[in-house]
């Protein structure tokens, strides 16, 4: 079933279409959005599009990734005239997309541990490779870029703190097969820094929760995500792990409403967590809420090697909102309906 056909899907499309941002700054304007078919990028595109339908905002969305394919499957947009869909690696030498925009969202990126244990210098190459090209486009367009980053960036809790603030630094051993993507977010952060010094270029980060939702990919190896899969296939939640660790999850919409206020009201060179104390959960309860909406039950297993490279050793991940809140950012879902929501949809579009 295609997704933007579904009235509770759109719904919460229109619930963050509806939010009070200054929307006017995109109205004619063009938004570059690499990793475009991706769990936040289709959502994200599902958002402008619907406002351009439903509102005339005209703003054009150039979606950058590597399978046409793909991308026809995942956006159906293709015959808008406000879509433009351009196939091709940001990590290849010098790319650029062949029109300029005002905005560049780089949200390509590795996102689950089979990724980081398959294919870990794929992984650093879109972190740093892939946004490197995208700084040097922005920079030539004089457009206001967003590095989505991620909660990885602070490592484990030393035990000094309940959640992480944007001046955390915790601890991340660098010398293993796994910081190929927190080292290398941490990276693209520090090279955002070094464009805006040497470059001008205006760009901001969102640094960003466990995310989930409808538009969910099926090879997606996050735990979470598998919950999920087994759970609608009838089959019982496996978890790999006594399940203790404490993590921020947010819904797909709240990513995407959350980097609408970083990109259109947060401050040049800042950093902006995106998370949200209302679905902050144990690893063990939420499998059990995704275990009780299959009617399935939580069973514990050993990940295989490929997996268990690709975890995160973090036990305590917890993040303050704080500051994307006073941008005037405030959540939709809590984990509880937010993890509802999801599940119903996906039954529905499966």
């Amino acid at each position: 079933m295609n997704r933007t056909k579904d009235e509770a899907y759109l719904s919460g499309v229109d619930a963050v279409c509806a939010l009070d941002l200054p929307w006017g700054q995109l109205a004619g304007k063009s938004v570059a959005i690499s990793g475009a078919t991706g769990m936040i990028g289709a959502f994200l595109v599902d958002v402008i599009m619907r406002k351009n339908i439903k509102e005339g905002l005209g703003c054009r969305v150039i979606a950058l990734g590597r399978s046409a394919e793909k991308a026809r499957a995942r956006l159906p947009y293709f015959e808008d005239e406000h879509f433009f869909f351009e196939e091709g690696s940001v990590i290849s030498p010098n790319y650029r997309p062949s029109q300029p925009a005002d905005y560049v969202l780089h949200l390509a990126s590795s996102t689950h541990p089979r990724q980081y244990a398959t294919d870990p210098i794929g992984t650093i190459r879109g972190n740093v490779d892939g946004l490197q090209n995208l700084l040097e486009y922005a920079s030539d367009c004089g457009a206001r870029l967003l590095f989505a980053s991620s909660v990885e960036i602070y490592g484990q809790n030393r035990g000094d703190v309940e959640r992480f603030d944007e001046s955390y630094c915790g601890d991340i051993d660098c010398n293993t097969l796994r910081a190929c993507y927190n080292e290398s977010k941490r990276l693209g952060e520090a090279m955002c820094q070094a464009y805006r010094s040497q470059r001008g270029v205006d760009a901001v980060i969102a640094r960003i929760a466990r995310v989930y939702g409808p538009t969910l990919l099926p090879d997606d190896s996050k735990a979470l995500s598998q919950f999920m899969h087994r759970s609608l296939a009838g089959e019982d939640v496996v978890l790999k792990s006594d399940g203790t660790q404490r993590f921020s999850y947010l819904h797909v919409a709240d990513a995407v409403s959350g980097l609408l206020h970083v990109l259109l009201l947060g401050m040049d060179g800042e950093a902006y967590n995106l998370a949200d104390e209302g679905s902050d959960i144990a690893l063990r309860d939420l499998a059990a809420l995704v275990a009780e909406f299959g009617g399935v039950k939580v069973v514990f297993d050993l990940p295989d090697a490929a997996e268990a490279a690709g975890y995160s050793k973090a036990t305590l991940a917890l993040m303050s909102g704080s500051k994307a809140r006073a941008l005037g950012w405030h959540p939709l879902y809590d984990i509880q309906n937010g993890i509802a929501s999801t599940m119903s949809l996906l039954k529905g579009l499966l």
